[in-house]
């Protein structure tokens, strides 16, 4: 899941301070699930707004709506279809990807993100989430006991611990746990540890971030229009 966290209520006052007709447009998925943009905080924004106002003596109107999913156009739509009036400005609670699908489907109404997006993670427990994907493009969980080392090792080494890592715990951080030890005994208790002996090549980091805007198609779900 993607985790999120709520931008500071001064941070989104500002987005907000010339408007008039504002919507806050919370995220039913990730965002939902970290607390931070579902239709409860949704609702909780709206109302901080409102009294925020009120007590500036301002005749502003500040609404709020949730979809299932911002980042996929069928619900953002949905929204859109419930106004009867386009808003002055909308403050997403959805992630950054979120964010930019509201931009697109609401063409002429500026957005404004009223989270801020962390990382790829786990709710390892309720509130407690960690990071544990970087979204590389090229994954070797199958080589590593399904830990991964790129996001969880905070050198990011692909073949075996630094020389730093001591008592299971990093050199960086003795609060972390040694990515390559979680790695070892995960294997270990796997009876896999002959996969400790495969030498993993140098990474493609093209198919990362720094490769360039990266896209996706699944050949088998898209539609031919040319068939309809």
């Amino acid at each position: 899941m993607i985790v999120v966290k709520r931008k500071p209520i001064k941070e989104i006052l500002e987005f907000v301070k010339n408007s008039k007709n504002i919507l806050i447009a919370g995220c039913g998925t990730c965002a939902a699930v970290c607390l931070e943009g579902g239709e409860k905080e949704a609702a909780e924004i709206k109302g901080l707004l409102n009294l925020h106002f009120k007590n500036e003596d301002k005749n502003i109107s500040a609404l709020c709506d949730s979809a299932v999913r911002l980042c996929d156009p069928e619900f953002v739509k949905d929204i859109k279809l419930k106004c009867n009036v386009l808003p002055d400005v909308i403050i997403s609670l959805g992630c950054g990807a979120g964010v930019q699908m509201v931009s697109d489907i609401f063409e002429s109404v500026p957005v404004f993100p009223g989270i801020n997006t962390t990382f790829l993670g786990t709710n390892d427990e309720l509130g407690v989430f960690s990071e544990k994907c970087q979204g590389c493009g090229e994954c070797i969980l199958d080589k590593t006991g399904g830990i991964c080392p790129v996001s969880r090792c905070s050198k990011s080494l692909l073949n075996g611990p630094c020389g730093g890592s001591s008592d299971g715990k990093c050199e960086v951080d003795d609060t972390i746990d040694c990515a390559w030890q979680l790695i070892f005994d995960r294997l270990k208790t796997m009876n896999m540890l002959d996969k400790m002996q495969e030498i993993i090549p140098v990474k493609d980091w093209r198919t990362s971030r720094d490769g360039g805007v990266r896209a996706m198609v699944k050949e088998e779900a898209v539609i031919d229009k040319n068939e309809e």
